[in-house]
């Protein structure tokens, strides 16, 4: 019996393709096309919104003194209507009854002199679920006094922060996206509203 010598033309190594010259230029120009329109597409997209910026919020002035005077009827307690610095102002004011999530409470949004937003939230009936809710979603990160007060600092994953405190009976939510001094200001004058000082 005579053994058969293996075909070096038939061995199981793969086949790499070779191409033509034309053919690795068709290839490439096909590369080559897709970048440049994406490309394209992706600086037709860029321009409408660099032409657009974000808007910064606007300022309204609404008399918070007034909406809670209105609304204290209805919460059994004094809203707050802190009095800040020059430079800050108030976007609205209103009693939330809870309707959806069973804890009724008032709120006030602020623009800081920096244009950046505070909300203050303030309610006698607040929960753990309706804090976390309420919060974002958000982790404790520490503590914060402000006010002669210790704050629960909370961070969230859009980026925003909150404190959160209990005063005689009333639990205090300052959340957005200003920077924690301006926090600290907020924090200071509700404290200060809240204990009639």
């Amino acid at each position: 019996m005579s053994e058969t010598q293996p075909d070096p033309q038939h061995t199981d190594q793969p086949v790499t393709p070779v191409l033509t010259s034309k053919q690795a230029k068709r290839a490439n120009a096909t590369v080559v096309g897709m970048l440049i329109a994406t490309g394209l597409t992706l600086a037709l997209c860029l321009v409408p919104v660099l032409l657009n910026p974000a808007p910064k919020m606007q300022a309204r002035n609404v008399d918070v003194a007034a909406a809670a005077n209105q609304a204290a009827g209805d919460a059994g307690y004094r809203p707050l209507a802190v009095e800040l610095p020059d430079g800050w102002s108030a976007n609205y004011a209103r009693w939330n009854a809870g309707t959806n999530d069973g804890v009724p409470n008032w709120e006030v949004g602020y623009l800081t002199p920096d244009t950046e937003f505070i909300s203050l939230t303030q309610t006698n009936a607040a929960n753990p679920t309706w804090i976390y809710e309420h919060t974002g979603n958000s982790t404790v990160a520490g503590e914060r006094p402000a006010g002669g007060v210790a704050w629960e600092l909370r961070d969230s994953s859009n980026g925003e922060a909150t404190l959160v405190t209990e005063i005689e009976g009333q639990t205090i939510l300052l959340s957005g996206s200003a920077d924690l001094a301006e926090f600290d200001v907020l924090a200071e004058q509700a404290v200060r509203d809240l204990r009639g000082n």
